[in-house]
């Protein structure tokens, strides 16, 4: 078997598995060991989760969210502990009674993962993986209880299990077979903190990039850092550079806009004009033409009366200058009078 190549190895580990960004690392491990895809929403404070070596001797547990709210609490025990049975129960019903408030209804009880990698001999067994998980068997007909359809509807699971802690246990000592399956591959870099060039697990390519800063010396990590600033500090560079361009680009693009716009503002104002004139111009005509036309019909109806009521005087033999005075006409329209 392939020595660990980290002297705190399960320091090294938290160190990756915690940084909010090597998140990728963390759910890499999770996808792989859980079967199912899990993406960390956020690291929750827990007894261990401090940054520095010293912190924890010679163990590590993290504490994370995901994005459905279910617990996962992983831990890397080193030294041998004859009663970490009882340890992983404890840390798991803690959990559960430190994440429901008072007064809240059980089912808002969190769903808790609790993953072990453990570097010693627990228990007896030859596997390298356990997985541990709550069912409850009649006793005389050996059949497994099952939750009710509403049950099932409500806690949007479809078996008891699922509402309960579950465990996982990864003897990781004597582990140093490399294979294809993503699953192993893990084991195998748990076990010896080595990835081969040829993983493809999930999470193992990012953890590789990790762990290889963490090997080079103080000298070769400020180098590192210092390549990455120079590398940031040109990518800040030529986006800035992009944005003035784009920002240039624009204060153009409103200058001639406004130019342009005025222009056409004015055109579309004269043409606008135009027509309104047109349009004014004509409903002024038709009003003046009707007023006159009024006008005109009422002196043409008064001159008309007028005649009348001459032609009455002058039947009775009322002199042509009394007819004058009386009815406004003309010595010329009495004349014309038959």
């Amino acid at each position: 078997m392939k020595e660990r190549t980290f002297i705190s190895f399960d320091w090294a580990l938290k160190r990756i598995l915690r940084d909010k960004a090597n998140f990728g690392v963390l759910e890499g491990f999770l996808t792989t060991l859980l079967n199912f895809n899990v993406k960390i929403h956020r690291l929750l404070e827990s007894e261990g989760n401090q940054d520095r070596k010293d912190s924890k001797y010679n163990r590590v547990d993290l504490l994370a969210e995901n994005g459905n709210g279910e617990l996962i609490l992983i831990e890397v025990q080193g030294e041998p502990e004859f009663a970490y049975f009882q340890r992983m129960l404890f840390g798991a019903s803690k959990l559960v009674t430190d994440y429901i408030n008072s007064g809240q209804n059980y089912e808002n009880v969190k769903k808790i993962y609790s993953v072990n990698i453990v570097y010693f001999d627990l228990g007896q067994g030859d596997d390298v993986v356990y997985h541990g998980k709550t069912e409850f068997r009649g006793i005389h007909k050996g059949d497994l209880l099952r939750l009710s359809p509403y049950q099932q509807q409500m806690f949007e699971v479809s078996d008891i299990y699922e509402l309960y802690p579950e465990y996982y246990i990864l003897k990781v000592n004597d582990f140093n077979k490399w294979s294809r399956v993503p699953l192993d591959q893990w084991l195998y870099f748990l076990a010896t903190s080595d990835i081969p060039d040829d993983a493809d697990a999930p999470g193992l390519k990012e953890a590789r990039e990790k762990l290889a800063i963490m090997q080079m010396s103080r000298e070769e990590q400020r180098a590192y850092e210092s390549y990455w600033m120079d590398r940031h500090i040109l990518e800040n560079t030529m986006t800035t550079a992009r944005g003035e361009g784009k920002l240039e680009g624009y204060a153009e693009g409103r200058v001639e806009g406004r130019a342009e716009g005025r222009a056409e503002g004015r055109a579309e104002g004269r043409a606008e004009g135009r027509a309104e004139g047109r349009a004014e111009g004509r409903a002024e005509g038709r009003a003046e033409g009707r007023a006159e036309g009024r006008a005109e019909g009422r002196a043409e109806g008064a001159q008309e009366k007028a005649l009348e009521i001459a032609r009455k005087m002058r039947s009775q033999g009322i002199s042509v200058e009394d007819i004058i005075s009386l009815t406004g006409l003309t010595k010329e329209d009495i004349s014309n009078i038959s």
